[in-house]
């Protein structure tokens, strides 16, 4: 079996005003890391699958966790796409996940 590897970019802007939008915001943040994302930015998130049908599958189950406000919007990439990725302001982290690895520990 050939693997494809694949990101999905999940990018989202969420309510934090009211105590209860602050609790949802939690709760889904510590879903996304949970599931395996990493935070590239502060409301940019990434996560590796193995193939297409992988990312499908679990944008079907984001879609059953996603809080009742705000806006949550995602991207599927192939992994030689998120290669191209360059840093243009900063430093380069090179603890982020930039592998193919299936784990790699910080």
């Amino acid at each position: 079996m050939s693997y494809r590897f694949m990101r999905i970019l999940l990018f989202f802007d969420l309510p934090t005003i009211e105590k209860e939008d602050l609790k949802e915001y939690r709760c889904f943040r510590k879903f996304l890391i949970q599931n395996g994302f990493i935070m590239l930015q502060e409301s940019l998130y990434v996560k590796m699958l193995l193939n297409s049908t992988s990312a499908e599958n679990f944008i079907s189950k984001l879609k059953k966790n996603l809080p009742p406000k705000g806006l949550v919007q995602v991207i599927n990439i192939t992994e030689k796409q998120f290669q191209k990725m360059q840093t243009l302001v900063g430093e380069y982290n090179s603890n982020m996940l930039d592998s193919d690895e299936r784990i790699e520990i910080f």
